[in-house]
């Protein structure tokens, strides 16, 4: 499908679907997203000009999922759930259909801010809002994780003992020798958790999918992980150290303290939480990121994906291993 024919056909599909729009205007693709399309654009009517957002497959066409992705009318279908219990995300106007000839994906309003965490953690547009970001995000965290899941079969159940076993054979597969991932790995084993209250996760709650602005965060994107499992991963996988973008010393998402994450997430209703569980994610999180980092360096070895940007988050495996051993040795870390 050409560009042209592309825009008609959306332009046809949310005309019809959504009120007070006519046409669309200023479509453009977005370079975020690495798994779908991400498209702006505006819908134009009389009574005036809305900000769209459009979350496809690549090329509109139905291609294999990753074993943790879920549909794209599955996210859709979680994002409205979420934003009824009250958690910040892009309103989901329309869910494509069949007869649109756009393949999978969905279109929601476009909200205004910043994704980048180099301007987020640098600029002076957030100095006011970085010290809060932390305790916001906690109270974030514990309305996604007050999430009713009922309906939501389609959504996978991964406690921590089944994503370890996952990963496990993730990285045994490619036969490529990591010695801290295996002392990772052996020490998550020996300290998995017993989780009786699994709840939604996000799964990737992180810079890059946290839209911010001056007053915090303003939108929760990027939901393709979205699965069943234990409240903690969420707010260990903000605190990998990969996702501080050089601002080690603050260790949630390198804008905040732990304690303020907790404080947060216990002053919106989430019970349970502590910075010890915080704390194994975190480690689970970084051997995670690894183990990623390594896959991603197998699809370009192996030619399915010969992007520089494959290669080169392949190599920061070794990042993730510094990590580890200043994770699980913190005193001999220390000079």
């Amino acid at each position: 499908m050409s560009e042209p024919e592309f825009a008609s056909a959306l332009q046809n599909a949310v005309a019809r679907a959504i009120k007070d729009v006519a046409s669309i205007a200023n479509l453009k693709r977005l370079s975020g997203g690495a798994s779908q399309e991400t498209w702006s654009f505006d819908g134009v009517g009389p009574a005036g000009t809305q900000g769209f957002i459009l979350r496809r497959a690549p090329g509109g066409k139905v291609v294999p999922r990753s074993a943790t992705a879920v549909a794209l009318a599955t996210e859709a279908k979680v994002i409205r759930r979420a934003a009824k219990a009250g958690v910040p995300v892009p309103p989901v106007r329309y869910v494509l259909e069949e007869h649109d000839g756009l393949g999978p994906g969905y279109v929601m309003g476009r909200v205004e801010g910043e994704t980048i965490a180099r301007k987020i953690l640098r600029d002076a547009a957030f100095a006011e809002a970085r010290p809060k970001l932390a305790r916001q995000c906690g109270r974030i965290l514990a309305a996604i994780h007050a999430v009713d899941t009922t309906g939501l079969d389609e959504l996978k159940t991964v406690p921590a003992k089944v994503q370890l076993e996952q990963y496990r054979s993730i990285y045994d597969t490619y036969d490529y020798p990591h010695p801290v991932f295996e002392v990772a790995l052996k020490w998550l084993e020996e300290r998995l958790p017993d989780t009786q209250d699994l709840t939604l996760v996000h799964g990737d709650f992180r810079h890059g999918n946290l839209m911010i602005g001056p007053d915090g965060v303003r939108a929760v994107l990027d939901w393709e992980l979205v699965h069943i499992g234990d409240p903690a991963e969420d707010l260990g996988w903000i605190c990998v150290n990969s996702w501080r973008f050089g601002e080690t010393h603050k260790v949630v998402g390198g804008f905040g303290e732990v304690a303020d994450l907790v404080a947060g997430y216990a002053e919106a209703g989430g019970k349970g939480m502590t910075a010890e569980r915080v704390k194994f994610w975190e480690i689970f999180g970084t051997m995670k990121w690894g183990i990623m980092c390594m896959t991603m360096y197998q699809a370009f070895a192996q030619g399915s994906d010969r992007s520089v940007e494959r290669a080169t988050i392949g190599r920061r495996s070794s990042e993730t291993e510094i990590d580890l051993v200043n994770l699980l040795y913190p005193k001999a870390a220390k000079p």
